[in-house]
């Protein structure tokens, strides 16, 4: 296989990863308003996810170096053309980050509210718009000649872009409160099943007909056959998901969710490929893997550095998630705080 084409595969697998998990810390993240009844409540939610929230966004990091190398006319179109975009979920992870760290000053109540908001807009914000970003790259984006973007923030906000946008935000809400039913016990734990029903309901839906126009946005593509098989399982996963949910079984849950993201990020990824930034004006303006792509030596030197550490990285995150594994619940965050 040309090495343009597996590293193609290689940023697609980051940014599933980065998805899967990251998408969890969002939904956790959006769901204090819903779950936490009190500051134990938030407290317990936020615990979920503190020995991981950080380690997961290293895999958008990665993922970006990995296109800057291995894709640099991609990088640096995508980059410029949706770098309001782009901006504002880079400022919308540094205040949920911050928030973390500071709502546990101790400096009143009205102080803790504050990073409670922001951690919550923190978290809804990169979920909605990297759905929006994801959507135009399939639809193709305005180009010209030196792939530059030509449009503006409001050309990105398009019906399609808007349902992207929707279905990632219902879908990243779902998996984080999946995941809090997983993590918890007792009260926390049922008004997360409950909550992840009704969440997870309206995804179906919204995931069904954004995987539909998407379908039928490729009718003419050579491999269609791949993109609704890709977008079919993606929707047996979400609803699998849903009766495993409503049954008690958590954990059955969460994996059925995660694969739904890992199938719906293929499915985008194959409506995309060859492609990596169609233009929607000029398909000559577009770039695609080959006229974006780095060198065959940087190639090859980029695939035996990664051979060697994605491993590492893999077996230290899982480490990381065993050891981490346990449940949290409102005794044992009390506990900690005497």
């Amino acid at each position: 296989m040309d090495l343009a084409y597996l590293w193609f595969f290689i940023v697609g697998f980051f940014f599933i990863g980065y998805f899967v998990l990251d998408g969890f810390d969002f939904g956790v993240g959006m769901s204090l308003p819903f779950l936490g009844k009190d500051d134990t409540d938030r407290r317990v939610l936020i615990n979920t996810i503190g020995p991981v929230w950080d380690m997961n966004e290293t895999w958008l990091i990665v993922a970006g170096a990995a296109m800057f190398a291995a894709f640099p006319e991609w990088y640096a179109s995508m980059f410029s053309g949706f770098y309001l975009a782009l901006l504002l979920i880079l400022v919308a992870l540094i205040l949920r980050g911050v928030s973390f760290e500071y709502r546990h000053q101790n400096k009143g109540v009205e102080w803790t509210k504050w990073f409670d908001r922001m951690i919550v807009v923190g978290s809804a914000v990169p979920s909605f718009l990297w759905g929006v970003a994801f959507a135009n790259l399939i639809q193709g984006v305005p180009m010209d000649a030196d792939h530059n973007f030509t449009g503006t923030l409001l050309t990105l906000l398009n019906p399609y872009g808007l349902l992207g946008g929707l279905t990632t935000l219902l879908l990243f809400f779902t998996h984080g409160v999946v995941f809090v039913s997983l993590k918890t016990e007792g009260d926390m734990r049922l008004r997360a099943q409950s909550l992840a029903r009704k969440s997870g309901a309206a995804a179906v839906l919204v995931a069904a007909a954004f995987l539909g126009w998407t379908i039928l946005q490729h009718l003419d593509s050579p491999h269609v056959w791949l993109i609704v098989t890709l977008a079919l399982v993606a929707a047996v996963a979400l609803i699998g998901s849903w009766l495993f949910n409503a049954v008690g079984r958590e954990g059955l849950a969460f994996t059925a969710i995660a694969l739904t993201i890992v199938f719906a990020v293929a499915t985008i990824l194959s409506a995309l490929f060859p492609n990596v930034m169609p233009a929607s004006n000029d398909p000559a303006n577009g770039l695609t893997i080959e006229n974006a792509s780095s060198t065959p030596y940087t190639l090859n030197l980029m695939t035996w550095v990664a051979g060697i550490s994605l491993p590492l990285i893999i077996g230290y995150q899982s480490w990381t998630y065993w050891v981490f594994r346990k449940r949290i619940t409102r005794d044992t965050v009390l506990a900690s705080s005497h």
